[in-house]
């Protein structure tokens, strides 16, 4: 069971509010007993956070008996120079200046950020996107305009320095965030653990369908593990948790690796980790690890944007026809098989406007892909994915629909040895998280295509063969690293 606590530096401070027994001051924090059942959140509402000040010790505090606190005390550095803030509010600025426009004349103007949000409709989008750089209840931004818009200072500061609508809005937010974020029916659970799926409704090819996350939320249930479904826009919500199931397509540039490191930042358990993110959705690095690691796979070469004579050099060493792919590519798009000269030039010219590097490898003909699922370097299920019909790849995408070839699923003791033994391979130097290896059997050797960090899991498919014991194993897995953690995390 989770418990929340707001801090304030004296108890006058909360005169404006309801009373609440969750608002203790700054000295009654410092002597509270460190001892405690569960996961203990802190609001830290003291006045000043500069360095050593009683504000700077609570956060501090708080981090060194293993509690999650807003802000943190990286946010308290970070905000405390303007080197450390500038470049990651620079990423925010373009989208801001869509908002604001082009004034004629420098233009200077600040607003509250209150937990994410703003009484200021142009201000709300980059307010929530601040409040995931910087989470804190109350921070000041300061903007000019010299040519484009910059950010001139940052600050954290008391609610006290709110208007009247400034004020309504930090306690209808506090309220959401300690409350209905925090403690949403927490006196009702009696799970051991809570564990946050990350999903997005709005993906068309989503990794796992609406009746497999069902599943994976009955098998936690019955493992004493309380899955909550969250969203894209939930990020701040991780605290909550003591881990992550990221059940929503992964990429670098996107906001499921922001989700991975914040999670893994703040103690969770997170599957995929920011590290199998990484080394999986970009092709390059899986070429360059598989050759490191002497792992099985096709005949591969990486070529860059400008090479010349790169046609020649190809030839070379791989056979026609040949497959060209863009390093982040999921669900076989960015993919382009090509025949001859011609078709290789023109892959390559179509390619390379999207990526500065590309992978071309040979094509290895085959009826069907193996796909192994891997947990933990261990097999835990087997699909044979067959090529969409008249077409070379499992998927086939139109510009109106996609399509993809039939399945079967096994026992992993069926798949030849020589294929599990390539997918183990592949995974090792990756991490220990879990994984959907592409493999492609000829001559009963195995061909690592790609590992996928955050393989399909349908129902019906993946778990024909073992059912529900599929999403059992999973959920057993991360009981035993939360409960790992949980005994390793300082009381």
């Amino acid at each position: 069971m989770s418990q929340t606590y707001i801090v304030v530096d004296q108890a006058k401070d909360w005169s404006a509010f309801l009373p609440s027994d969750r608002v203790i001051t700054f000295t009654q924090y410092l002597n509270l007993a460190t001892k405690s059942q569960g996961r203990t959140r802190i609001i830290n509402l003291c006045k000043s956070n500069k360095y050593l000040s009683d504000g700077y010790y609570c956060s501090l505090l708080a981090e060194s008996r293993g509690h999650h606190v807003i802000p943190s005390v990286r946010v308290l550095n970070d905000i405390s120079k303007k080197t450390l803030y500038e470049m990651q509010v620079a990423q925010l600025l373009p989208a801001l200046g869509q908002k604001l426009g082009t004034p004629e004349t420098p233009t200077e103007l600040s607003f509250y950020c209150v937990f994410g949000k703003s009484t200021q409709p142009e201000m709300k989008e980059f307010a929530r996107k601040m409040f995931e750089a910087f989470a804190c209840p109350v921070l000041e931004v300061k903007l000019k305009f010299r040519k484009t818009w910059q950010v001139s200072d940052l600050q954290i500061t008391s609610h006290k320095n709110l208007n009247d609508e400034e004020e309504t809005l930090f306690a209808e937010s506090l309220e959401a965030f300690s409350t209905k974020v925090w403690n949403k029916s927490r006196a009702l659970r009696t799970a051991k653990f809570d564990l946050a799926m990350l999903v997005n409704p709005d993906e068309d090819m989503p990794p796992s369908d609406s009746q497999a996350l069902k599943k994976f939320v009955h098998a936690g249930k019955q493992l004493g593990i309380q899955v909550d479904m969250i969203g894209p826009k939930d990020i701040m919500r991780l605290p909550e948790y003591d881990g992550l199931f990221i059940r929503e397509t992964t990429n670098i540039d996107h906001h499921t690796y922001r989700f991975a490191k914040k999670a893994e930042a703040a103690g969770l358990v997170v599957m995929d980790d920011p590290q199998s993110i990484m080394r999986c959705t970009n092709k390059v690095y899986l070429a360059d690890l598989f050759n490191t690691h002497k792992v099985p796979c096709p005949k591969t070469r990486i070529v860059h944007k400008g090479e010349k004579d790169v046609e020649e050099a190809l030839e070379a060493v791989i056979n026609y026809p040949m497959v060209v792919k863009i390093p982040d590519g999921a669900f076989s798009k960015g993919v382009i098989k090509a025949e001859n000269r011609a078709a290789l030039t023109e892959s390559l010219n179509t390619l390379f406007k999207k990526s500065s590097l590309l992978l071309v490898q040979e094509y290895l003909y085959t009826e069907f892909d193996w796909r192994i699922g891997i947990l933990n370097n261990k097999p835990i299920f087997a699909c044979r994915y067959y090529m969409v019909k008249n077409h070379w790849q499992i998927y086939q995408h139109s510009e109106t629909k996609s399509q993809s070839g039939g399945f079967d699923t096994l026992p992993t003791f069926e798949v030849p040895r020589r294929v599990l033994q390539a997918a183990i391979a592949s995974t090792k130097p990756i991490g220990d998280g879990l994984y959907g290896v592409d493999v492609k059997e000829i001559n009963g050797r195995g061909y690592v295509i790609e590992v996928n960090d955050n393989p399909s899991i349908d129902r019906g498919v993946e778990d024909k063969y073992l059912g529900d014991e599929l999403y059992m194993h999973i959920m057993s897995e991360f009981l035993r690293r939360m409960q790992l953690k949980r005994s390793n995390t300082p009381s």
